[in-house]
């Protein structure tokens, strides 16, 4: 008979050899059943199978079978059932957790999707935050012109944060709106690794204030008394001796921070002070603002001489939540402009398949007769008109691809 640790030694390596299988089994039952039934199996019942499968005779009642434990090799014997006992019984534990943490709805796209490394996400109230890093030279975008140095550095030193718990593929599209919004590019490209570097090449401004006004409308500059506070995108009343007129204010001049006089100095090195941020609201009092207003209304109030301008209430934007949700969810709202000739010119929603086919959906129209909310099959749409849709970034390419 061999000495007790070479029965040992003797046990563990039957245990993990014949364990193997049995351990498998064990982990797809308990994968298995809690991914389709969100139910776990017994642990009783994976140690009966497992003993079964490795070939044991009599189960647990191997345990006390004197044939077994009086033999020349029963120790050896024993050590082996209780590692494959442990080996089954992790194994169903492991599986059973991949079966809960698993989503329910798994795709090819989930799959592909990469995401951030845990190393670089911070907790911050409560949920996972990433801060994207900048890495390298800001690049131009090619058929644009080049970045103008301080813009470029502007951009290189910009601090985005974000949901970490995104895939990168979102986290890209975030990083893109926030630099376009935020520096009003023309166009931005950002490319995000697993470690949260950024690579970023943006497109300069390539229009000012017409960007902002709206189609059909004219912006006026007017010289009256501005409410404290007042930004661009605030609707107003412009009233006149004789009338009262309705506008949105498209640009305001800024007020400056500080007190323009130098701060003294200890005598030490003196470094380049940082310029001090400005803010994009008015200042108040009598102050020169720019409204976006119809065509009639700007040729009456160039003509006329202003007496006020009141800010009106817009109560809350629902909008913006609405747009944060279809963007959590991986959707892009776009405006399609129907194409004269196209497959939409003079075709059903429902004839063309516009849901069914291309995967999108129709929130709203717009042509010369109004506004149409949530059009439905039989609504034909024209050419010309305005088609607000929503779906994935790559369903709305060709979506508008044929319609647009």
């Amino acid at each position: 008979m061999a000495s007790f640790p070479l029965q040992i030694l003797l046990g563990v390596y039957l245990g993990l050899v014949t364990g193997i299988v049995p351990a498998l089994v064990a982990w797809v039952l308990g994968f298995t059943f809690k991914y389709f039934t969100n139910v776990s199996i017994p642990g009783f019942g994976v140690v009966v199978l497992a003993l079964a499968i490795a070939g044991v005779n009599g189960g647990l009642l191997a345990l006390n079978d004197r044939a077994i434990v009086g033999g020349a090799n029963g120790v050896a014997i024993l050590v082996a059932i209780v590692v494959v006992l442990m080996l089954s019984m992790y194994a169903h534990a492991k599986g059973d957790q991949m079966g809960a943490a698993t989503p329910k709805r798994l795709t090819l796209k989930k799959l592909a999707d990469r995401t951030l490394s845990a190393d670089v996400v911070d907790l911050v109230g409560g949920r996972g935050e990433v801060s994207l890093q900048i890495t390298g030279d800001v690049g131009d975008m090619e058929g644009y012109p080049p970045l103008p140095g301080e813009l470029r550095r502007a951009i290189r030193e910009a601090s985005i944060a974000l949901p970490a718990d995104l895939p990168i593929s979102e986290l890209e599209h975030r990083a893109e709106d926030r630099l376009r919004s935020e520096f009003d590019l023309a166009n931005a490209s950002v490319r995000i690794d697993e470690r949260g570097h950024a690579t970023v090449a943006a497109a300069p401004p390539t229009a000012g204030l017409s960007k902002r006004v709206p189609a059909g409308k004219r912006a006026v500059s007017l010289t009256t008394m501005v409410p404290t506070g007042t930004a661009a995108g605030d609707e107003v009343t412009i009233r006149t001796r004789d009338a009262t007129y309705e506008g949105t204010v498209v640009s305001v001049r800024p007020a400056k921070e500080g007190s323009g006089e130098p701060a003294a100095t200890d005598g030490g090195t003196e470094a380049e002070a940082p310029s001090p941020p400005v803010a994009k609201t008015a200042a108040g009092g009598r102050d020169r603002v720019t409204v976006a207003v119809s065509r009639e209304t700007a040729g009456v109030l160039l003509e006329h001489e202003v007496t006020g301008l009141s800010v009106r209430s817009r109560g809350e934007r629902r909008e913006f939540e609405l747009l944060a949700l279809l963007r959590r969810s991986g959707k892009r709202l776009r405006r399609v402009t129907v194409r004269e000739g196209g497959a939409l010119d003079g075709h059903g929603l429902g004839e063309v398949g516009v849901h069914s086919q291309y995967g999108v959906v129709v929130l709203a129209a717009r042509g010369d007769g109004g506004w149409t909310l949530v059009p439905g099959g039989g609504y034909v749409p024209a050419a010309g008109e305005e088609l607000f849709v929503v779906g994935t970034p790559a369903d709305l390419d060709a979506f508008a691809g044929v319609a647009a």
